[in-house]
């Protein structure tokens, strides 16, 4: 029996089509790829073909993505990627797919795009395999009622003030998205196996993060691995949040440790951002150096800002070597970022400012 995943490629552009299609039957999970030019041709082969994730544009003849979306995840729910050239401008566009079950979204250049999809294999084809294990329900007729965006405070008070001491030992806190997959193989591959302990919040679906936790154990000379409750800070460790759940870093005495936690969706987020953030401005504060990569949306750029008030030192990735400019944006727009560098020097700034911080 072929366990392997079944995918529908659905996009207006012959060229698009084809790349992705060669993209996902490159990767030995994907065995296969049907593909459609718009959602009525889409429509037709589900009646005899039954995927486990859609891969979906958003501009398309005859019917937009998102309409197609919302019908489909209101009568035949899919797990599905959209695949699009939403721009900042149309980033309400980006939400809505959120909202009507998109389980996560590429963006697309306007122009190069043959050269995006190409230099985007690992990150197209882990935002494929991870989808396949959403567990996705049918959506209900009430589009118009958008849930509130929660603030931090939902899972941790912000600190009435920020008198951390200040302590030899350095910890990174990282948060990502869109594109944090292959930015976090390239950062983190940068650290060497004595590098201050890292804690990562990268926006991924549960059931995902312990085997991408495990691929980056493999390529870094740092030890990665998905974090548990009560898991130890420590020198060469990474610890990556563990999908559909909140983490926490806190301190007892001269040992930190991190708490994976419940609790609602912040900044639409779980694990979000802000709350790992808020918790290193709470419990870290001048011993924290915050790193924001890739990513659509705002997520973290409050509890960056607060990790900038109570001490710490902050970098975002420029906007030239992100894949979406959205959460870097953001923070540095909230005055929350010391410095803005490409992905490629963030690893030795960071060490720098540890070593001399």
């Amino acid at each position: 029996m072929d366990n392997r995943l079944k995918v529908l490629v659905v996009d207006d552009s012959a060229v698009v089509r084809q790349v992705l299609t060669e993209i996902l039957l490159s990767d030995p999970a994907v065995g296969t790829v049907v593909s459609c030019s718009d959602p009525f041709a889409a429509a037709e082969k589900m009646r005899n073909f039954v995927p486990d994730v859609i891969t979906l544009d958003v501009e398309m003849p005859k019917m937009d993505g998102i309409t197609f979306l919302k019908k489909l995840m209101s009568q035949h729910p899919v797990p599905v990627v959209m695949c699009s050239s939403l721009t900042e401008e149309n980033s309400d566009t980006a939400i809505k797919a959120l909202e009507y079950g998109a389980v996560d979204i590429i963006q697309k250049p306007r122009t190069g795009t043959k050269q995006f999809l190409d230099e985007s294999k690992v990150m197209i084809c882990d935002a494929v395999k991870a989808a396949a294990k959403v567990k996705v329900t049918k959506l209900s007729g009430a589009f118009h009622e958008i849930r509130p965006k929660l603030t931090a405070d939902a899972v941790l008070a912000k600190a009435e003030n920020y008198s951390m001491i200040k302590t030899t030992e350095k910890v990174i806190l990282v948060g990502a998205s869109t594109g944090g997959t292959e930015a976090l193989s390239v950062f983190l591959q940068g650290l060497p196996e004595n590098s201050p302990g890292v804690v990562i919040v990268q926006h991924m679906p549960e059931n995902f993060t312990a085997s991408f936790a495990n691929r980056l154990d493999s390529l870094c000379r740092v030890s990665v691995k998905q974090a548990d409750f009560n898991d130890t800070v420590l020198p060469g460790r990474v610890l990556i949040a563990p999908g559909n759940k909140h983490l926490l870093i806190k301190r007892s005495g001269a040992r930190y440790f991190v708490e994976t936690k419940e609790g609602p969706l912040v900044s639409r987020h779980r694990p979000s951002v802000d709350v790992l953030f808020r918790s290193a401005a709470r419990y870290v504060g001048k011993n924290a150096v915050g790193v924001m990569l890739t990513g659509m949306g705002d997520d973290g750029s409050r509890g960056m800002k607060e990790m900038k008030e109570s001490g710490a030192f902050n970098i975002a990735q420029d906007e030239k070597s992100c894949v979406v400019f959205g959460m870097p944006k953001m923070a540095i727009e909230a005055g929350a970022v010391d410095v803005v560098l490409p992905l490629d020097d963030i690893a030795a700034a960071v060490l720098k400012f540890c070593s001399t911080g």
